[in-house]
């Protein structure tokens, strides 16, 4: 950036701002009036984080549907929507007489099937001896223990059968596969659902603590990333701009570059024990990618420009110093300044806009009076007294 035009710069706009006014010339206060009193702050060189932030948006570390596994009236509901249940709390009741109907045929047909077994066993046992003495021959023998072992088929198919039924008859509870918080109710008492279609959602289950937050970061800033040789830690900030006071950690990184933004997909895992997260949250997601070597400047001593940035400094002399500087990103309330101030630099932090280059200033500690200026209780007592003797 050039010095020398954005000082003139500066210059014209306040030249311009006082037309009209009896002034002064720069530097030299008139009779009876003093340097203008400005804050002043000491530049420190500090190892500053250098931090790459993102929007991201929360979403559950586990998320699953509840879905009806048997057709049927649903008959009623057993949970409060938004509720905390537990991994096999019954949510949803399905009509059951369908159900109990065929397990009680299918328990039927197997009592048949036992029956029919048992008869088989006692002919093969009792034509054993038989053929063994050459009373029978050996192919009605044969045929008696094929009939045998196929009623022994059938006895395990109809076993099958009333496990199946059972299992059928079980669905008409639908339960929780997990635990954690329930969404809203999609179907309500009375509803028919089936299986395989739409009807059959009833339901969400989402495990909030921990959360997830998925954001993305350029390639760049992803490089960054992979060579630092800190441990990563990701922050949060919250809609209203306070910090998350929990610390979370990266879980997954994406192995390849999306084609469509060009950036790398993220995501980091955060506890949230008092559930102040919510799914579908958007939130900025702050990674400590390494560390620099760099000054803070506090938020009111960074002028805006239509050149640039800039602070003002304070000479030897107590002169105003304009200095363009360079910018990193914020810090806190900070600005993080790379370039363009030096360590031991006054930095100007009020009266921004009352200042000209060059102009002679009277600075002062924050919580200090201007050097010359009288103690602003100094003198209030001392009155306070006359004024009681009168």
């Amino acid at each position: 950036m050039n010095y020398a035009r954005l000082t003139y710069a500066i210059l014209v706009v306040s030249l311009l701002s006082a037309c009209g006014k009896n002034v002064q010339s720069a530097g030299t206060p008139g009779p009876g009036q003093m340097d203008m009193p400005v804050t002043v702050i000491t530049a420190k060189v500090q190892r500053v984080p250098v931090i790459v932030e993102a929007v991201g948006q929360t979403e559950g570390s586990k998320e699953v549907e509840v879905r009806a596994r048997a057709s049927g009236i649903l008959t009623k509901q057993l949970f409060n929507e938004g509720d905390k249940v537990q991994a096999g709390a019954t949510l949803f009741t399905i009509d059951r007489t369908p159900y109990e109907n065929a397990l009680a045929q299918a328990r039927a047909s197997l009592a048949q099937e036992k029956a029919n077994f048992e008869r088989a066993q006692r002919e093969t046992a009792r034509l054993k001896p038989l053929v063994e003495q050459k009373a029978i021959s050996q192919k009605e023998y044969d045929d008696t223990s094929t009939a045998r072992q196929t009623s022994e088929a059938a006895l395990m198919a109809s076993e099958a059968r009333v496990r199946e039924a059972e299992l059928n008859l079980s669905y008409t509870h639908v339960t929780a596969p997990l635990s954690g918080i329930t969404g809203r109710a999609l179907r309500s008492e009375g509803s028919l659902v089936v299986p395989g279609n739409d009807s059959g959602l009833l339901t969400t289950i989402s495990v909030n603590d921990p959360i997830w937050v998925r954001f993305s970061f350029s390639e760049s800033e992803t490089q960054k990333l992979r060579q630092s040789k800190t441990k990563t830690e990701v922050k949060l900030l919250l809609p209203d701009g306070s910090i998350y006071e929990h610390a979370g950690k990266l879980n997954f990184a994406a192995s390849t570059v999306d084609k469509r933004t060009g950036t790398v997909a993220l995501r980091a895992e955060f506890p949230n024990p008092n559930l102040v997260l919510l799914p579908g949250q958007f939130v900025r997601a702050q990674v400590t990618t390494s560390k620099h070597d760099a000054f803070l400047v506090p938020q009111a001593a960074l002028f805006q420009s239509e050149q640039g940035k800039l602070v003002f400094t304070v000479s030897a002399d107590n002169k105003v110093m304009p200095h363009p500087v360079e910018t990193s990103g914020w810090l806190g309330q900070d600005w993080v300044v790379t370039k363009g101030i030096t360590a031991g630099d006054k930095i100007i932090i009020d009266n921004l806009m009352k200042l000209r280059p060059g102009a002679a200033v009277a600075p002062h500690a924050p919580g200090e009076n201007p050097a010359g200026a009288p103690p602003a209780a100094a003198g209030a007592p001392a009155e306070s007294g006359k004024a009681d003797k009168h």
